[in-house]
């Protein structure tokens, strides 16, 4: 066999969106755990704060082989003519020359501006640009906060499947108005498919998706400061960055490893805060922790391993103590 890397052409992509709390990082491993075991996928996620915690989670619970993961926090992905993720995405696919690539952006971002930068000339002949899946918990349609707000529309209105997400949750009447929803909202011909958690067939993916942005339009949010992923971390043993944009605040910190946690101590203030969406990984007396809050409850799963603690919080409003909080989890 000989060991010349082939050019990297037409990889199968599927963008995954969706709006805070729907669901995408569960189905993402859902799907990963399904991938066919001969093929190399690779996943570029992108989050809206700047600590970055999807990646870790990701790979903290999916350690099959012939994944390749990779993040770019801070917001939109697409920003500043979509050089963070262009950078990303051109070093995920040379370092894994993927048979799938997916693609997950913030539920607070803007996929039309995603599929623009896809589907510009520089990579019409590296991708071939596949379904774009948009996960909907049914349940939200009752609530003005949702079906005001231009991302969620967007997200439905570029679909090729929408998936009602967490169909298990649903009352009699929510498969019914997710369908015309989406007939109201949706691009003609979309589907509308159910799953219960994030549970999607392969064959989802498949097929070559309707979407054609050309990319002559970019939004530009000027992140020219270095991510607070990215900074080293100070002498205190922790830093704090915060963003906003979309109506929604995130707040997030990470931690040092040698600061060290007590599960039962974080677990009963990450059940107190009154907020929209938690994502966190924590090193703890008991062992490393991924933690997942949304509207319906708080999930932990214990994970392999993490370099570090961090935690990122979406809400409205942000109480200002809560890093006081955190740091009385410490175990002493």
């Amino acid at each position: 066999m000989s060991s010349k890397r082939q050019p990297i052409s037409t990889v199968p992509t599927n963008i995954i969106t969706g709006f805070l709390g729907v669901g995408k990082t569960s189905a993402i491993l859902q799907l990963m755990r399904n991938k066919p075991e001969n093929e190399r996928w690779a996943v570029l996620v992108n989050e809206f704060g700047e600590i970055g915690i999807d990646g870790a989670l990701l790979q903290g619970q999916h350690q099959q082989q012939g994944v390749y993961i990779r993040e770019v926090p801070g917001g939109c992905m697409c920003c500043a003519a979509g050089l963070p993720m262009q950078i990303a995405l051109n070093q995920l696919l040379s370092e894994s020359t993927p048979d799938r690539l997916l693609i997950e952006p913030t539920g607070l971002g803007h996929p039309k501006e995603v599929l623009q930068v896809l589907s510009s000339k520089y990579y019409q002949q590296v991708l071939s640009l596949n379904k774009t899946l948009t996960l909907v918990d049914a349940r939200h349609l009752a609530d003005s906060r949702y079906t005001s707000h231009d991302t969620f529309n967007q997200q439905i209105a570029i679909a090729d499947r929408v998936i009602g997400n967490k169909l298990d949750l649903y009352q009699a009447d929510d498969k019914q108005a997710l369908i015309n929803y989406v007939a109201q909202h949706g691009r003609k011909g979309a589907q509308v498919q159910f799953s219960e958690h994030g549970r999607i067939d392969l064959a989802s993916l498949q097929g070559a998706t309707a979407s054609n942005y050309a990319a002559d339009e970019h939004h530009h949010h000027g992140h020219k400061k270095a991510l607070a992923s990215e900074l080293p971390i100070p002498e205190s043993g922790y830093l704090k960055a915060s963003n906003q944009g979309e109506g929604f605040n995130s707040i997030g910190w990470r931690f040092a490893p040698t600061k060290v946690f007590d599960r039962k101590k974080l677990r009963a203030l990450l059940l107190s805060l009154k907020v929209e969406r938690i994502k966190a990984v924590f090193i703890t007396s008991s062992g490393v922790f991924g933690y997942n809050y949304t509207s319906d409850g708080l999930s932990e799963a214990e994970l392999d391993d993490c370099q570090e603690s961090r935690i990122e919080i979406i809400a409205n409003q942000l109480d200002e103590n809560l890093e006081d909080q955190l740091l009385a989890c410490l175990s002493h």
